[in-house]
């Protein structure tokens, strides 16, 4: 029996220039957000946030989503750095305390279970919803959405720079509130993505570059 792959199962058919296709020919744009704490501002700022939020939300012209992902804490990349140190350390004391000091941050953080918290902003375009189309372009999409819908590099590129107008007004309304965002690209939408879908493997394996990565089709 042939071995299926689980990419079949998901709603992304694909990931490029920067942007999330579905299956159904909508697409998303995902940004990753700073946070504030609203419960250690003034009263005055926290009602600027709040004027600010609902300035973000009446301007809306295409739906957004509003994901927290928590993750374990992510000490790798630090502790690789220690172990560079520690080997470069030519003072033998110095070297043993730099040893003890790894050991016990990696045990802190193994007993306190420690969280990462990433705040993402989505933002989406369906074409086959897009009223300013004519009637029959619209209802011929909705047909085509019971498959997989394709587009051609003229009509991808022209729905792309709408989703991509919106989500610059996104950014500026985040940025009103004091919550700074920055777009993902190609090699960081199928990261989140991997990391998402494959949360075990991920803490083990790293995720190749796309140029290196086989897509079954």
């Amino acid at each position: 029996m042939a071995k299926v792959s689980t990419q079949k199962y998901l709603d992304i058919a694909e990931i490029r220039e920067d942007t999330v296709i579905l299956k159904n020919g909508s697409l998303r744009a995902v940004l990753l957000a700073s946070s504030i704490n609203f419960s250690l501002k003034s009263e005055e700022e926290q009602t600027a946030i709040i004027s600010a939020y609902a300035q973000f939300l009446n301007t809306l012209e295409l739906p957004v989503q509003i994901v927290i992902q928590s993750r374990p804490f992510d000490i790798k990349p630090y502790l690789s750095r220690l172990e560079r140190l520690r080997e470069e350390q030519t003072n033998e004391l110095l070297k043993a305390q730099m040893a003890d000091y790894i050991d016990f941050v990696k045990e802190l953080v193994e007993m306190g279970e420690i969280m990462s918290k990433k705040f993402y902003v989505a933002v989406g375009y369906n074409p086959a919803g897009d009223l300013k189309r004519g009637f029959l372009d619209r209802l011929f999409d909705i047909f085509k959405t019971v498959g997989r819908v394709t587009f051609s590099k003229a009509r991808f590129k022209k729905h792309r720079e709408r989703l991509f107008r919106e989500m610059d007004k996104v950014i500026s309304n985040l940025n009103a509130m004091g919550v700074k965002s920055v777009p993902l690209d190609t090699q960081s939408l199928i990261e989140l993505f991997y990391k998402t879908y494959n949360q075990e493997t991920s803490r083990q394996q790293d995720l190749a570059k796309k140029e290196e990565l086989k897509i079954e089709e």
